[in-house]
């Protein structure tokens, strides 16, 4: 029996784009709302999976921030930066979502959620901002293949360098082809969502220079077992500093997570950042500050008044008013002072250990977890080869790029979720302008 040839079918659009996440939804929706004809495609079945995961559900949106030249300087490469978030600042998103149904609210720390605390609501608002303009989608369409043109050896030592361009791309249903392409396909965090980092090999082909990903906002392993036993506890607003070989290497604040294998929250992945490089150097040890408000006598003095008070109770019936139950599990645990004793009978050198575990408690890091606990990738295209101002390729002139696929990362809290919208939306307005 003969066997014929699954039929391809061809495609043609002024635009496609190339990920399904905030950054490539954005600059699909831009795109088309701009008179592109556009096309997205996307791997999954579902897209947007990490937004849905940002913010435990809730969705941080955004950073609350007014002055952009300051908002830059906690991100890598911020300055490339500076004229998308002009364009797309935080305050010009909460505007475009408050006009499409959506509206949000900040929160400590400047974090923005959608005031409904669902994620899902920010996701709909952008499909339906698509939907609107017509945009096509292509979900369970993963790309196999991109095929490229040689650029003109003549125009090599033109003032605007072309190596190439993108021809058509190909999935294992399709051959789609389009005028402009818009590459959001994300970096390497979280692999089980789709992000594999294969458009990095298609770059490197094409003459992009990838700055090596590394997985950033990561938990940290620690290695004191009675920090591992205290998972599940939460710290507020405490201050780690973090020491190789005697000398600081960093200090945030913030609010932490104690977990089976270290730390996590806010200020353990915040912290990954400055210590991935570091790690390999040597032994880095973390000491943690608890009550970052108060200095080493005031809290001896509260601790001091709590035992005269409570002289008659056990150890662990003392500093109720002071710290959780757990917390002070915690500190008993690696104080080794048998929570048996009273109060009264504790000397003045037991006393201050448990004051010096408040302000000055140390562990030592093990290790950092990598691309499958990371939030955001750190490398990625080179800024040098993208024009900022319109996030087109220097390299491939009918190229852009949105969102986590360029080597601009920061902290957690917004800022991250921040470059997708801002250079999505430059992405997706650039590419539809320069189309016939």
């Amino acid at each position: 029996m003969m066997k014929f040839m699954k039929k391809i079918i061809q495609e043609q659009f002024d635009v496609l784009v190339i990920g399904g996440g905030p950054a490539g939804l954005m600059a699909a929706g831009r795109a088309a709302q701009k008179g592109a004809r556009v096309a997205l495609v996307e791997k999954n079945d579902r897209y947007g999976i990490k937004l849905l995961m940002t913010g435990n559900g809730r969705c941080n949106v955004t950073q609350d921030a007014g002055d952009m030249l300051e908002f830059v300087k906690v991100y890598k490469n911020g300055r490339f930066l500076l004229n998308a978030f002009n364009r797309m600042s935080p305050s010009n998103l909460r505007d475009f979502f408050r006009a499409r149904g959506v509206e949000t609210k900040v929160e400590k720390n400047g974090k923005v959620y959608p005031v409904s605390d669902q994620g899902k609501d920010v996701l709909d608002s952008l499909y339906q901002y698509c939907r609107k303009n017509m945009v096509t989608f292509f979900n369970t369409e993963e790309v196999i293949g991109v095929e490229f043109e040689e650029g003109d050896p003549s125009e090599m030592f033109a003032p605007r360098i072309s190596r190439g361009k993108i021809t058509k791309i190909i999935t294992k249903k399709k051959e789609i082809s389009a005028e402009k392409y818009i590459l959001a396909t994300g970096g390497k965090s979280y692999p089980h969502t789709g992000s594999t980092g294969k458009a990095f090999d298609w770059l490197s082909k094409l003459g992009h220079k990838i700055v090596e990903p590394q997985p950033s906002l990561v938990p940290i392993m620690i290695r004191q077992q009675a920090i591992k036993d205290a998972q599940g506890l939460s710290a507020h607003n405490v201050s780690a500093t973090a020491l190789q070989a005697g000398k600081k290497i960093i200090t945030l604040s913030g609010d932490l997570m104690f977990a089976h294998y270290g730390l996590s929250g806010p200020l353990a992945l915040n912290l990954s950042r400055d210590l991935r490089k570091k790690i390999e150097k040597g032994e880095i040890k973390l000491l943690l500050d608890l009550k970052p408000e108060l200095t080493f006598e005031q809290v001896d003095e509260i601790i001091r008044n709590d035992f005269e008070k409570n002289g008659h109770k056990n150890l662990s019936n003392c500093l109720q008013d002071f710290a959780s139950p757990k917390m002070l599990d915690l500190i008993f645990a690696l104080s080794e002072i048998d929570t048996h004793k009273h109060a009264s009978n504790l000397s003045k050198q037991d006393r201050l250990k448990i004051v010096s575990l408040f302000k000055k408690m140390e562990m030592t890091i093990e290790g950092l977890f990598g691309f499958e606990k990371a939030m955001v990738t750190s490398g990625g295209v080179s800024v040098k080869e993208i024009d900022s101002k319109t996030m087109q390729s220097k390299i491939a002139e009918n190229l852009y790029f949105a969102g986590e696929i360029i080597d601009v990362d920061g902290p957690t809290g917004g800022y991250n979720l921040q470059v997708c919208w801002a250079t999505g939306y430059v992405a997706g307005e650039s590419a539809a302008a320069a189309t016939s």
